[in-house]
């Protein structure tokens, strides 16, 4: 049964499109990640549907509501976690819960009962009276896991759960937010651009560029889509499209991808074919800086999609976001 159903929703801030007519749903008790660099639309679609923004065009439905035709359905049957934090930091751990748990109307009981189970899953019991100013970066993230369970949500999102954090910290959060889909059963849809995390919790992923959704599936069949190993060459000189030519002529190469100084390559028994790469560039005065062997990842997933590391299109779109930002600036 799908609790979420996206069709063709799309977003335009006047000529620029944040998120281009993209589709998929989501089952209940799913743990369902929008994975991609910053920029990608993936806050955007987020803001959709849990209706802070509303849609240029196109449907969905979250809980069985419209976002257009029942906001207040909608806003009613989820959670947030928001990318930026949002608490109070003057206010206890127990006073920022008691005071969303107001917002949705929660009787006294009820809620006096629902912050002490919050607590208790988050593992905050000892905290519950500590102003959170005084909070780590970990505790913080997991109060704010807490607060959007406090109206026992059907769905609850999480934007960039982890951002910001180290990543002893961000295991942590990971753990708690399987903990949390295991025990409640709650569909989580989160949005990230940390492929390893994507990798950990989500039963499927959908890879977001440029607005549009490049490839959906579960992390396994999408690194199955490669098969065999992936040869990592890092090139030296100028003759780098060269290299890729020959590779793609070579009958035992599956697929070639460039980026940067790097040409990425998925091959069956790849130890065995490291020597023959070698011989190919020597034979070709092709400087080789390095080159490595590993099975394939949701990383090699993204480059082959769309031939830039998730990194490299996080900076490319915080450069435009940037340029944007200085032009309307300079008005």
């Amino acid at each position: 049964m799908d609790t979420v159903v996206v069709k063709n929703l799309k977003k335009n801030y006047g000529s620029l499109t944040a998120v281009n007519g993209i589709s998929f749903s989501v089952s209940k008790g799913e743990i369902f990640g929008l994975l991609g660099p910053n920029g990608a639309g993936k806050t955007t679609t987020i803001k959709m549907l849990t209706t802070l923004l509303p849609p240029t065009s196109g449907e969905a439905s979250v809980a069985g509501f419209n976002i257009k035709k029942n906001q207040n359905d909608v806003r009613k049957n989820i959670g947030i976690v928001f990318q930026d934090p949002s608490l109070d930091d003057e206010l206890t751990g127990m006073e920022n819960l008691e005071f969303h748990a107001i917002l949705y109307k929660i009787g006294k009981e009820k809620r006096i009962k629902k912050i002490a189970e919050v607590l208790e899953l988050v593992e905050l019991e000892d905290k519950a009276n500590v102003l959170v100013k005084n909070y780590s970066g970990g505790m913080k993230r997991r109060l704010e896991i807490g607060r959007g369970l406090i109206n026992e949500p059907e769905i609850l999102f999480l934007d960039e759960p982890t951002i910001g954090l180290d990543p002893q910290t961000r295991r942590h959060i990971w753990d708690y937010i399987k903990k949390l889909n295991e025990t409640h059963k709650t569909t989580l849809i989160l949005t990230t651009h940390y492929i390893e995390e994507a990798d950990y919790l989500c039963n499927r992923v959908a890879f977001v560029d440029h607005g549009k959704i490049v490839a959906l599936d579960i992390p396994k069949a999408l690194k199955d889509k490669l098969g065999g190993d992936v040869i990592s060459v890092q090139t030296s000189g100028e003759k780098q499209d060269e290299f890729v030519k020959m590779l793609k002529g070579s009958k035992w190469v599956k697929t070639v991808s460039k980026h940067d100084d790097f040409v990425d390559l998925t091959v069956e028994e790849g130890e065995k074919k490291i020597p023959e790469i070698v011989v190919l560039a020597q034979k070709n005065k092709i400087g080789i800086a390095s080159i490595n062997l590993h099975k394939p990842s949701l990383e090699d997933v993204f480059i082959h999609y769309t031939g830039k590391t998730i990194r490299e299109e996080a900076g490319s779109a915080m450069d435009n976001m940037r340029a944007m930002r200085n032009r309307f600036t300079r008005r």
